[in-house]
């Protein structure tokens, strides 16, 4: 199954929405991360934005999940850039 890097970017002017919202966007993401499609997740140290590893069959149902985070239904994230990711090393995030 292919896995996905996503980042996340965000602008100052969501800053009060994100912290309304965190709380659920931490509990959806935690309910994926028990599920299995979710691997890791995590906001960058400037507050930029935030990066989150993902498996799943395909870069569109990938899109469809992301939708329902509760950040992108607020209008909360700038943009979503999602890559396919290789990864080579690592027992855990390797083929």
């Amino acid at each position: 199954m292919p896995t996905f890097a996503v980042q996340y970017t965000y602008s100052e002017a969501t800053v009060a929405g994100r912290d309304t919202y965190r709380p659920e966007h931490r509990a959806w993401l935690a309910e994926l991360a028990e599920a299995g499609p979710m691997l890791c997740s995590g906001p960058y140290g400037d507050g930029s934005g935030a990066l989150l590893l993902w498996r799943a069959e395909s870069e569109a149902e990938l899109k469809e999940l992301l939708a329902a985070d509760p950040f992108a239904r607020e209008n909360l994230v700038e943009e979503i850039r999602v890559v396919e990711w290789t990864p080579t090393i690592g027992e855990r995030f390797g083929a």
